[in-house]
């Protein structure tokens, strides 16, 4: 979630000193435009990524979130979220299931809020109560009949802050970014990294916990913490060049 935040902001910036010195930048632009508008036209790509529409559904309260119930969300913020036991009644903070992974499926089957401790407030603030998703993992054969329970937001003095939009995709993403194509989708799939994918397939694959070594995506090393197994890997024109197992 961190690396969409920044270029998010990025983003931001670069719109705010744009409008703030709008009659000096644009007398910039069109002294260059002169001089070379051929090469500014030929230097612009647009990442066919970009174009995805991906739903939103913006929760306001607990019972947005209950709407859920039946509904099946694929993981978008891979490798960060912790999820725990759910015997129907309470949610076991004290033995996390590890964390939900890049494009895993969940049945979502209620929606539920519980005082959480400390420990489990890193990635969604506790709150008053904090709310969290009860679900099932329909794909995985190891947890059928099990209910586990992932923090989604929280309450604070009769308001609730969420980030389900953040932390899952309300449609399939194998449908969304369908061009990926097999190879990489079941990469992906397989939580691993192959030569050849770009910055948000790797994300998908490993998870978005990592650390950039380089401000040019698609043109500089990452770190990816894929759960504890660091891997280094160099993008180059916004293809996965070279990817080492830190730890071998």
């Amino acid at each position: 979630m961190q690396t969409g935040l920044k270029w998010v902001l990025g983003g931001s910036v670069i719109l705010l000193l744009v409008v703030g010195g709008e009659s000096l930048y644009l007398y910039r632009r069109n002294r260059a435009d002169e001089a070379a508008p051929a090469k500014q036209a030929s230097t612009y790509k647009v990442d066919p990524d970009d174009n995805v529409f991906l739903k939103h559904e913006h929760p306001m309260s607990l019972k947005d979130e209950k709407d859920l119930k039946g509904r099946t969300l694929w993981v978008s913020a891979g490798g960060q979220m912790d999820f725990y036991p759910y015997n129907g009644h309470t949610v076991d903070y004290d033995h996390s299931q590890g964390v939900l992974l890049g494009s895993e499926k969940i049945l979502v089957k209620d929606a539920i809020e519980q005082t959480a401790p400390k420990k489990a407030t890193f990635r969604v603030p506790g709150g008053d109560k904090q709310v969290l998703l009860v679900f099932s993992k329909p794909d995985d054969q190891a947890s059928a009949g099990k209910l586990y329970a992932v923090p989604v937001g929280d309450r604070e003095a009769g308001s609730y802050n969420f980030s389900t939009d953040e932390i899952f995709f309300y449609e399939d993403p194998h449908r969304l970014f369908s061009y990926w194509g097999p190879e990489v989708w079941n990469a992906i799939d397989a939580h691993q990294a192959i030569l050849g994918m770009n910055e948000r397939q790797v994300m998908m694959a490993l998870g978005q916990v990592s650390v950039d070594h380089g401000d040019t995506i698609g043109d500089r090393s990452v770190e990816f913490d894929d759960q504890g197994h660091p891997k280094m890997i160099t993008f180059t024109s916004g293809k996965a060049t070279k990817i080492v197992d830190e730890k071998q």
